[in-house]
């Protein structure tokens, strides 16, 4: 059978599409298993050989899962909303729909080319109005909802009102973002304005104040992942930190159990550490302290309450409200300037500069039991959004305290002492308060007891005395949900007298309309300011911004399990069926963003009752990234003569980036070379032994660094299999790994031999060794695909064909469900297989082949015979010889007398089926 990879890979993309072989529908006979990948955002450059690597490791384990018996549904889409299509837009004036949409054509053809087997009727596209119709519906049940911390739950916003009109807000625990209090009588006195205000505060969707990356030339709020060193990404325009009325999901409602529900998932335990700590649950205590000559007061969150006697200082973040009220006339300008500084950078940036910055208030606090007054300083390394946007600084325990405190010259005051009194060293306990078991604190009533109990004695005085209150605290905070541009789902959400109201949910969705420009409007408004008549019937004003591109990719796995339903997100039997999904694999930059919002999008469907399961994704794996291979020429200074790598040290020379698509095996195409940039036509080389050998090194695959491989390419000169094959046997599927085209070749010629295989088929019945041979390679793939250990498994393929080659193996029954194994690797040539075998059908449903152990049984063990721990020969016994006769016959064989010369054994240790040690 002749290999033609070209033919056979595309006859069968032609059958699967024709015959529809992947569509899924539900099949309660059958198991399901739910695969999804977390979809691509469709740019310009298309796909290059690292996007694939996910995509490729779900379709073999789908495929395989189908085999086994599972109905399983593996869709794919596209998150189709954002930037780049925007600033595109704005560029050349064609709208993003056009430029998006050819760009999901080009991805469709790429990830045709290498065989997936998606159900493309289930495809979704975030930016059609069929799919963000449920995204404006869930928007609005959030608008209309709010979090009972009792039932720990989201409920209608309507039994807030119904409690308020009853009680007020006497014996209410909810989610809010200010504490208030009314009576029921107040509340009923009150305009619907202002009530409309107060349900705001509750609201799980809500408007409020927020700081945000503000980029004034692209004139929309920026994602921290958008923004690098004060300069939008896209662009490279200034952005700063402004607070602005912005749409917010109340997140941080769900905390607890977004905190709680990663117990009971399928995670990697640091991918579950990295969202424990992006929560960042905190048992602590807010302190109130008192602005000196003031009415103000400051509440400081924090969870070393026994620390509060270190106190030598306070530091508020720059966007506090009370750093107006406290700044002195005397500090003002150097704290204006200060501000104006810290506006420039990101919140991430903030976190991460560990550089001491800071200005001085001219105000003070008074400590709340010595009485004394404390400086309030600014500094950036004080997040507004943590806690309460003040810190009350213990430089004697705290690293980030100590460095500001020892910059500044600021007081350390000490806060443990040892049990007999004298005061230690500041190294000595700066950095050990939490080991200390019994220590006594700077005060009066605390001395001797542990941290835990002094903590614990804290918390009481405080509460005793009125000082503050005990408190849980969570890092995570609620997430801006409003950008001010045009491409994305507009909110559907009019105003009244300046106050929001929803859309009736039969006017979903709310189309985006047409502007004349992309562009926010001469006076500022975002893009949609542009739009004619963007009001409703009754000509209130629309919303004007739009949602974020979270908005979409948030529960689109739900949109999946039934993406045509004009009557619901998802059908609640077919939901039920799914449930949620059982593997999810996709890349570590979505560790915290996308996966905190899915998760919280999914609870509060489920708080509703529109979805079944708490949790979306059981299973997640994060594969690693495949690096770019980069090449370079060397070229002799102020020349244009290129020398080769190992003569390079011979001359001044500079390296130069070049294209690896002219590269193989680091061998340079001089000609391809010469025609790659104008500047190198008239190019001279300087070669080793007829060649030009280029130098590399692995980087970040990038076009800007040349090192870009199009998988086109490669299905072109190898196939798609040999594709899917390669990228797998490159390394284990969660490391990052480099691209390197020279293990291709033989990757390629193992399929060329796996073919070889099926000449001159006969019906003989297999020997006990070709059986043992293919249910080694069973057993060996079961337990790679079920552990994700893909480059295994090709690497058991490859011992399987060398030793089936080797004894001349092309027997049906061996050759048949080899076959199958292949199929989840390399379907097109299964498939191909397959039908040379005479079968009509697809493979696709083919059930996997059974493993038989009693194939995998040795009839023979081979002993090696030590004397003295020595190794001398090797002895073939019977598998289920005992261990009396293994000895016997040990020690009557002819090689024993000569090892032992006249010796007598002392003992015989036999290991049964491992080793024989003689002893003499």
């Amino acid at each position: 059978m002749e290999y033609n990879f070209s033919t056979i890979e595309k006859k069968w993309q032609d059958y699967w599409s024709k015959n529809s072989t992947y569509k899924i529908v539900e099949d309660t006979s059958r198991p399901k298993f739910y695969i999804l990948d977390m979809f691509p955002y469709p740019s310009g450059a298309g796909l290059h050989v690292g996007h694939p690597l996910g995509y490729i490791a779900s379709d073999i384990y789908a495929r395989y899962k189908t085999h086994k018996g599972f109905n399983v549904l593996h869709p794919m889409g596209f998150d189709a909303y954002g930037l780049p299509a925007e600033q595109y837009a704005i560029q050349t004036g064609q709208h993003p729909e056009v430029t998006t949409y050819k760009n999901i054509d080009r991805y469709k053809e790429q990830l045709a080319k290498i065989g997936f087997g998606y159900d493309w009727d289930r495809e979704i596209r975030t930016s059609e109005p069929g799919y963000y119709k449920w995204t404006q519906w869930a928007f609005l049940r959030m608008f209309g909802s709010y979090y009972d911390n009792i039932q720990n739950k989201a409920l209608p916003i309507e039994q807030l009102v119904s409690h308020f009109e009853h009680k007020g807000t006497e014996g209410l625990d909810v989610a809010c973002s200010d504490e208030i209090y009314f009576t029921a009588e107040e509340w009923k006195g009150k305009s619907e304005k202002e009530q409309q205000e107060i349900l705001m505060n509750y609201r799980i969707a809500y408007l409020g104040e927020t700081m945000v990356n503000w980029c004034a030339a692209l004139g929309t709020v920026l994602a921290n992942d958008e923004v690098s060193e004060g300069l939008s990404v896209r662009g490279g325009y200034p952005v700063e930190q402004r607070k602005m009325k912005q749409w917010c999901l109340r997140i941080s409602a769900y905390a607890d159990r977004l905190l709680s529900g990663l117990e009971g998932l399928n995670w990697t335990e640091s991918l579950k550490e990295t969202q424990r700590n992006w929560i960042g649950k905190s048992e602590g205590a807010e302190i109130k302290f008192h602005i000196a000559d003031s009415d103000a007061v400051i509440t400081v969150f924090t969870t070393r309450v026994d620390t509060l006697f270190g106190v030598s200082f306070m530091v508020l973040a720059p966007e506090s409200e009370y750093v107006s009220v406290i700044t002195s006339s005397e500090y003002r300008e150097e704290v204006e300037a200060y501000l104006d500084a810290t506006k420039k950078k990101t919140e991430r940036e903030r976190i991460s500069d560990r550089r001491v910055t800071g200005v001085f208030t001219g105000g003070y606090a008074i400590h709340p039991i010595t009485k004394q007054p404390i400086p309030i300083w600014i500094s950036d390394y004080v997040l507004s959004g943590y806690g309460t946007g003040a810190i009350m600084a213990v430089p004697a325990h705290d690293s980030r305290d100590f460095a500001f405190a020892h910059h500044f010259g600021l007081p350390i005051l000490p806060v443990v002492k040892p049990l007999d009194g004298e005061l230690l060293p500041v190294e000595e306990w700066k950095d050990s308060l939490d080991s200390k078991e019994g220590v006594m604190i700077n005060s009066d009533f605390l001395n001797g007891l542990s941290v835990r109990d002094a903590i614990a004695e804290m918390k009481n005085y405080i509460h005793d005395h009125d000082l503050g209150r005990v408190k849980t605290n969570f890092r995570l905070r609620d997430a801006i949900f409003s950008r001010q541009r045009y491409w994305g789902e507009p909110f559907p959400i009019y105003y009244k007298e300046g106050m929001p109201y929803p859309l009736p949910e039969e006017q979903l969705p709310l189309e985006l309309p047409e502007v004349d420009k992309f562009l926010p409007t001469e006076s500022g408004e975002p893009p949609l300011g542009r739009a004619k008549d963007w009001k409703t019937q009754d000509g209130y004003p629309l919303e004007l911004s739009t949602m974020p591109g979270f908005a979409g990719s948030s529960a689109y796995y739900l949109r999946y399990m039934d993406p045509h339903n004009p009557e619901a997100l998802v059908d609640k039997q077919k939901n039920e069926y799914w449930k949620n999904v059982d593997l999810y694999i996709g890349g570590t930059e979505h560790a915290t963003g996308h996966l905190i919002y899915s998760r919280f999008w999914n609870k509060f469907l489920f708080d509703l009752g529109i979805i079944c399961e708490d949790e979306p994704f059981k299973k997640l794996i994060n594969q690693g990234m495949i690096q770019g291979r980069s090449n370079f020429v060397y070229r002799i200074k102020e020349t244009n003569t290129f020398v080769s790598l190992g003569l390079k040290d011979q001359y001044d020379t500079t390296a130069i980036h070049v294209d690896v698509n002219i590269v193989h095996n680091d061998r340079l195409d001089l000609d391809a070379f010469k025609r790659w940039m104008p500047e190198f036509a008239t190019a001279e080389f300087i070669l080793e032994d007829g060649e030009y050998i280029c130098g590399y090194a692995v980087e970040k695959m990038s076009k800007s660094l040349f090192n870009v491989v199009n998988p086109d390419d490669i299905v072109a000169q190898y196939g798609a299999d040999t594709l899917r094959l390669y990228e797998m046997f490159l390394g284990p599927l969660e490391q990052s790994k480099p691209w390197d085209t020279k293990g291709i070749d033989g990757v390629h010629r193992f399929l060329r031999k796996f073919v070889g295989l099926y000449d001159n088929i006969t019906d003989e019945k297999p020997s006990s060794e070709e059986y043992k041979i293919l249910h080694t390679l069973i057993k060996k793939l079961g337990q790679g695909i079920e552990s994700f250990s893909f480059n295994t498994c090709v690497s058991a393929f490859m011992i399987c064909v060398n030793d089936l080659q080797a004894g001349r193996c092309s027997k049906i029954q061996i050759l048949e469900p080899l076959a199958i194994l292949l199929s989840p690797f390399a379907p097109h040539l299964a498939e191909e297989l397959w039908q040379y075998l005479g079968h009509q059908n697809t493979i696709t449903r083919e059930p996997y082949p059974m493993l038989e152990e009693k194939y995998l049984v040795e009839a023979e063990i081979n002993y090696p015979v030590s004397f003295n721990g020595k190794v001398r020969f090797q002895l073939s016994l019977p598998a289920d010889m005992d261990k009396n006769e293994v000895e016997k016959v040990a020690l009557s064989h002819p090689d024993t007398a000569k090892w032992l010369v006249e010796a007598t054994p002392k003992k015989v240790i036999v290991v049964p089926g491992k080793i024989i040690n003689i002893v003499h």
